[in-house]
């Protein structure tokens, strides 16, 4: 019995190598098209960093960093967690905290959600100044809306009360619609967005940002990818670019 036994474990000794030889040679194979550049790394990123942090200066350098060339693809981050999933990403940037077992989650920055508007507004808002504002509030179910509701619910309030004039679904329609507002002194047109969206308009005073008295509201921005990555040199290098705070 003990012969059969060393006799089994003995055949499989040659389909494990076999494996791992095949293994090796993808390997070398994927090693060669970086170094030919005929492989781009696949970025992709929710809409508020994809669109607002992530292009320009940073993008550039982080593909002369790799020595290769990015992609970027902007989506929801649901969509994104199920591209890394399906192998169609090599890295992902969300704002919303989709966790999957599957995945590897590195807190990268805090982002703080502010309030906006084209017309001068309180740096300092207080709770009953937000039934003077019209509001352009974001989507049902958009982690945004989730983080500002806890907020609100805190403060006694509910953007349900407040004279909302739309609802709209992504932080560059939030944007645009503020921009395009009519102005009112009175009762200006505001919205709650991140304040890295609006941190060019408001540095040229095109915009204005003010805050809740006496609450922050912060969310955290996270990189993700598989754990098939795990020891991936390709994807390690983007992961610590972006973490050693070039973005």
């Amino acid at each position: 019995m003990n012969l059969i036994c060393c006799v089994t474990a003995g055949w499989e000794i040659p389909s494990f190598a076999d494996a791992l030889e095949k293994e090796i040679h993808v390997a070398e194979k994927d090693v060669l098209k970086i170094i030919n550049k005929e492989m781009t790394f696949r970025l992709g990123a929710s809409y508020t960093i994809g669109t607002y942090i992530i292009p320009g200066e940073c993008l550039n350098t982080m593909g002369r960093a790799i020595n290769n060339d990015v992609n970027l693809s902007i989506d929801l981050s649901d969509n994104i967690v199920a591209k890394l999933k399906d192998r169609k990403l090599d890295v992902g940037l969300i704002e919303s905290p989709v966790m999957d077992s599957d995945l590897i989650y590195r807190e990268w920055l805090e982002d703080e959600l502010v309030l906006v508007s084209s017309t001068p507004i309180p740096k300092i808002v207080k709770t009953e100044e937000l039934y003077d504002f019209q509001w352009i509030c974001r989507e049902e179910g958009s982690h945004t809306r989730k983080v500002v509701s806890e907020v609100f619910e805190e403060l006694g309030v509910s953007c349900k009360t407040f004279n909302v004039l739309s609802e709209v679904g992504n932080t560059t329609a939030v944007l645009q619609t503020i921009k395009r507002a009519k102005k009112d002194s009175k009762h200006p047109v505001v919205s709650i967005i991140s304040k890295h969206a609006i941190a060019d308009e408001v540095a040229k005073g095109e915009l204005f940002e003010g805050r809740l008295r006496g609450y922050t509201m912060t969310r955290k921005f996270y990189i993700v990818y598989s754990k098939e990555n795990k020891h991936n040199a390709y994807v390690d290098n983007v992961v610590n670019y972006i973490l050693a705070g070039q973005c």
